[in-house]
C-alpha cells in the first residue's frame, strides 16, 4: 500500500512532507518452507516513511500503518511493535498495524525513533515476516524563541568615533531545526538606541551611526531584538542588552575659569617657595586630562611647576623680591594638554591663557652693606688715628633709618658712625701681615635690625729689618791651614717682605783690622769665608771675631753688621779637629755652644737636688747658747 501524507499547514507556513515510500515496500524476500517442500514464496512489508509532529496536543495521534503483503485480510495476523518508546510513547494495532503517537514529543528533546515491527500468524504462531526495524521522525514545528548566550553584553568604543565603526556582534541561537523551513533564521533588529547605533540584520554586528560625545553622556543602554522565522507573521522573538561605554579622547583643552588671579609674596620669601597655585579645567580623564603651565615673564622672577596629582599649576619664586626695587608683577600663564595625537591637533590649536597680578609685601630688612666684602691695605708703622679705610651700609626700607658701626672685638682697630675705619695701636708687619674683621651695621631706630660683612685690612711691609745670619754659625779653623782655604759658608734672611726676591751683600767691615780673613760674595744670597794667611796658632790666638757686613736690596736699603766667631784648633793631617781651646774642648767634640750650655745645666740641677736630699736625710743638730736672742 502506498501513499503520501500531506501535512497540514502549520502556523501558516505549508509543510509538504517528502513520500518516500519504504524500501521493505518494493524488497521482496523468499522464505524457506520445511524440508521435502520445493515452494519458494515471496514475501515482504509494506509500510510509509513515519513522520509525526512535535507538540502535538492529541491524546492519541495516528501515525501510519504497518502491513505484511501476506495479509489477506482473514485477521489470523498480528502486528508487534519492538524497541525503544514502544508500548508507552507509541502503541499499534496488533489487527490492523496502525501506530499511534500517545505522548506528545519534542523535537529538540529527540528527533527520531528507531523501532522493530513484526508479524506473526496467530493460528500457528509462527513469524510470517522476518523482524524489520524502522524508524520514525518527530518533525518540526516553530516553538522555540532566540535565545543570546553570552550575555550580559558590554563595550567600549572611543568617543567621536565617524560613522560605521565596529562596536560588538551579538549572536542569538534558535533551537529549532535550521533544516525546517525558517524555523531557525533570524533576523535581528534595533529596539532602543537610535540615532547612535544600527545593527546589521543578518550578522548581528552593531555599528555607529552617528557620533556621540562622552563629555555629554558616557555610556548607553542597547536593547537587540532577534526574531526567527525571518521576521514573517508568527514568529518568535528573544531580547538582550549591551552596555556600550565611550572611551575618552583628546578633544577638550584645558581652559583656565578665571581670567586673573591675584597673589602675594613677600620680599623675604626664598628661591624656589611656593607663592601660590593656579587651576585649569580639562572635561577629559586620565592622561587625556594632564597638562603642563607655562608663564610669560620679562623679569625672570617667577616660574611655574605643575602637581601631576592634582594638576593644579604652583607659582615658585625663581628669584628673590625688593619691595623697594619693585612692589608688584603683572606675568601670563599658559596651559595645554601633555600629549596630544595628530588627528586630534585642530581641538588644541590655541591654548587658554590667564592674567597674574603677584604684589610685594615689605618687611623690615636689616641695612645692607654696598660691598660683600671690603678690602684695606695699611703700611706698618703708622701712626695711632691713621685712615684706613670706610664701609658703606644703607637701610633699604623707606624709611631710611641711619646706621652706627661697630667693630667686633678689636684692639688695633675702631671704627666711627660714618663708617671710617683707623687704627688705634701701631701694627708690625712682620708680627700680624693680615686682620680679618667683622663690621656690624645696625639701624638706630631699630637696632634688632643688624648685619655684618667681613673687613680684610692688609698691612704692608716697609724696609723696616736688617738682614742677618740666617742662623748661629760655629766656625773653626785648623792651626795648620794654608792661605785661601775655605772654612765657612753663610747665608742670610730678613723679615721683611720684599715686592722682588731678596738679594743679599756679603763684606768684611772696613774698620776691620783683622787680615787673617777674608769674604767672597757668590752673588746667590751666600758667601764663602776663606784664610788669608798660612799657619795659625792655638796658644797665641785661639779665637778671632771677624765682622761680615750685609745689605738688603730695600728701598732704601739696609745693612747689618753680624760677627763670625772662628775657633782655632789643632787638627790631625786629614784635617780633622783634635784639639782648640780648654775653654772650648767639647767643642772638639763636636758639640754645639747651645748643646754644651744645656748639659751644664742639667749637671747643676742634678747636684743641687742631690745636696738638697742630703741634708733632708742628715740635719745637723743647732747649739744654742743661753744667750741667744729668741
Amino acid at each position: 500500500m502506498n501513499c503520501c501524507l500531506l501535512l497540514p499547514f502549520m502556523l501558516g507556513i505549508p509543510l509538504l512532507l517528502p513520500c518516500l515510500i519504504a524500501t521493505e515496500n518494493s524488497k521482496t524476500e523468499e522464505v524457506k518452507h520445511p524440508a521435502g517442500s520445493h515452494l519458494r514464496v515471496r514475501r515482504g512489508w509494506m509500510w510509509n516513511q513515519f513522520f509525526v509532529p512535535e507538540e502535538m496536543n492529541k491524546t492519541r495521534h495516528h501515525i501510519g500503518q504497518l502491513r505484511s503483503d501476506l495479509d489477506n485480510g482473514n485477521n489470523s495476523f498480528q502486528y508487534k511493535l519492538l524497541g525503544a518508546g514502544a508500548g508507552s510513547i507509541f502503541v499499534i494495532d496488533e489487527r490492523t498495524g496502525d501506530i499511534y503517537a500517545v505522548q506528545k514529543l519534542d523535537r529538540e528533546e529527540r528527533s527520531l525513533y528507531t523501532l522493530r515491527a513484526q508479524v506473526i500468524d496467530t493460528t500457528t504462531g509462527r513469524a510470517m515476516e522476518p523482524e524489520s526495524e524502522f524508524v520514525i521522525r518527530v518533525s518540526d514545528i516553530n516553538d522555540n524563541e532566540p535565545k543570546f548566550l553570552d550575555e550580559p553584553y558590554e563595550a567600549i568604543v572611543p568617543e567621536m568615533s565617524p560613522e560605521g565603526t565596529f562596536v560588538i556582534q551579538v549572536t542569538a541561537s534558535d533551537a529549532d531545526d535550521p533544516s525546517s523551513g525558517n524555523n531557525a533564521r533570524l533576523l535581528y533588529s534595533l529596539r532602543q538606541g537610535q540615532p547612535y547605533f544600527s545593527i546589521e540584520p543578518t550578522t548581528g554586528v552593531i555599528r555607529i551611526s552617528s557620533k556621540m560625545d562622552r563629555e555629554l553622556q558616557d555610556e548607553y543602554w542597547v536593547i537587540i531584538q532577534a526574531k526567527d522565522m525571518i521576521g514573517l507573521p508568527g514568529a518568535l522573538s528573544g531580547t538582550t542588552s549591551v552596555l556600550i561605554k565611550l572611551s575618552d579622547v583628546n578633544d577638550n583643552k584645558p581652559i583656565f575659569k578665571d581670567s586673573l588671579y591675584r597673589l602675594t609674596v613677600s620680599e623675604s620669601a626664598s628661591v624656589g617657595m611656593s607663592i601660590g597655585k593656579i587651576m585649569a579645567y580639562d572635561n577629559d580623564i586620565g592622561e587625556n586630562a594632564e597638562m603642563d603651565y607655562s608663564i610669560e615673564d620679562d623679569s625672570k622672577t617667577f616660574d611655574v611647576i605643575t602637581n601631576n596629582e592634582t594638576q593644579e599649576g604652583i607659582i615658585i619664586l625663581k628669584k628673590r623680591v625688593d619691595f623697594e626695587h619693585q612692589n608688584h608683577y603683572r606675568i601670563r600663564a599658559k596651559v595645554k594638554n601633555r600629549r596630544v595625537d595628530e588627528q586630534l591637533r585642530k581641538y588644541h590649536t590655541e591654548a587658554s591663557t590667564t592674567f597674574i597680578k603677584i604684589q610685594v609685601e615689605d618687611v623690615d630688612e636689616p641695612p645692607v652693606f654696598l660691598l660683600p666684602y671690603y678690602l684695606f691695605e695699611i703700611f706698618e708703622g703708622s701712626p695711632y688715628g691713621s685712615f684706613v679705610g670706610t664701609v658703606s651700609a644703607t637701610d633699604p626700607d623707606q624709611r631710611k633709618s641711619p646706621i652706627r658701626y661697630s667693630i667686633t672685638r678689636s684692639k688695633v682697630f675702631s671704627i666711627d658712625d660714618n663708617g671710617t675705619v683707623f687704627t688705634t695701636n701701631p701694627l708690625d708687619r712682620e708680627i700680624s701681615a693680615w686682620y680679618n674683621l667683622s663690621v656690624t651695621a645696625t639701624e638706630k631706630y631699630s637696632i634688632e635690625q643688624s648685619s655684618a660683612v667681613p673687613v680684610y685690612v692688609q698691612v704692608l711691609d716697609i724696609n723696616d729689618h736688617a738682614p742677618e745670619f740666617s742662623e748661629y754659625y760655629e766656625t773653626y779653623v785648623c792651626e795648620n791651614a794654608v792661605s785661601g782655604q775655605v772654612i765657612q759658608t753663610i747665608s742670610a734672611v730678613d723679615r721683611d717682605e720684599s715686592i722682588e726676591d731678596h738679594h743679599f751683600y756679603f763684606n768684611v767691615s772696613v774698620v776691620e783690622n783683622n787680615s787673617s780673613f777674608t769674604i767672597i760674595d757668590n752673588q746667590d744670597n751666600t758667601a764663602v769665608i776663606l784664610t788669608n794667611r798660612t799657619g795659625f796658632s792655638l796658644q797665641e790666638e785661639p779665637v778671632f771675631y771677624v765682622s761680615i757686613l750685609i745689605a738688603d736690596n730695600g728701598i732704601p736699603s739696609l745693612t747689618s753688621t753680624n760677627t763670625l766667631t772662628i775657633h782655632v784648633c789643632a787638627c790631625d793631617d786629614t784635617g780633622s779637629t783634635q784639639t782648640c781651646n780648654n775653654k772650648d774642648l767639647m767643642l772638639s767634640m763636636g758639640f754645639k755652644t747651645e748643646v754644651i750650655i744645656a748639659i751644664l745645666i742639667c749637671i747643676m740641677i742634678i747636684c743641687g737636688l742631690k745636696q738638697r736630699r742630703k741634708q733632708t736625710l742628715f740635719p745637723e743638730k743647732e747649739t744654742r747658747g743661753p744667750d741667744a736672742a729668741e
